[in-house]
């Protein structure tokens, strides 16, 4: 995911300064990179919010959690990651999925680049498995680093 986004803020930093080069010096603005950018900041935010979920870093709301302790946050803490993985499975991997296959078979085009709308919409299954995968990966790095805190293997 990392590399994916350093990828994507490249391209956005490139056609962001040719987007404004071309408005403002040369007072004819860039149609290709304004409607590229804008589906690029898409993907930069769906796919960022997924690395953010591997590293503990979104946003939460902890009004609860911070007066809970002991089996009680635990309780309450698992209830709040099962709510995200079945949300994040209906909303972004499912509804997502089928925005994206009801847009392939429609034809539908953005208007300047002429890309397949699908591929804009793309962005919410696949953020979604990155979700999905990135709260996988965390679980397993946290029963791994528990396990060697204990002494085991």
């Amino acid at each position: 995911m990392s590399t994916i986004m350093s990828i994507v803020m490249l391209v956005l930093l490139i056609f962001g300064t040719w987007q404004i080069f071309t408005r403002w010096i040369l007072n004819n603005p860039s149609t290709f990179t304004e409607e590229m950018l804008r589906y690029l900041l898409i993907w930069a935010g769906m796919i960022g919010a997924a690395y953010c979920f591997f590293h503990d870093k979104h946003v939460k709301l902890t009004l609860l959690t911070s007066k809970l302790h002991g089996p009680a946050l635990t309780a309450v803490t698992i209830f709040d990651e099962i709510i995200v993985v079945l949300f994040v499975l209906y909303v972004y991997v499912y509804g997502g999925g089928q925005m994206m296959m009801r847009t392939m078979a429609n034809g539908q085009l953005t208007a300047v680049l002429r890309l397949p709308m699908s591929l804009i919409y793309g962005c919410l299954p696949v953020s979604g498995v990155f979700v999905i995968l990135s709260k996988i990966l965390r679980y397993l790095s946290l029963y791994a680093e528990s396990k060697t805190a204990k002494g085991g293997k």
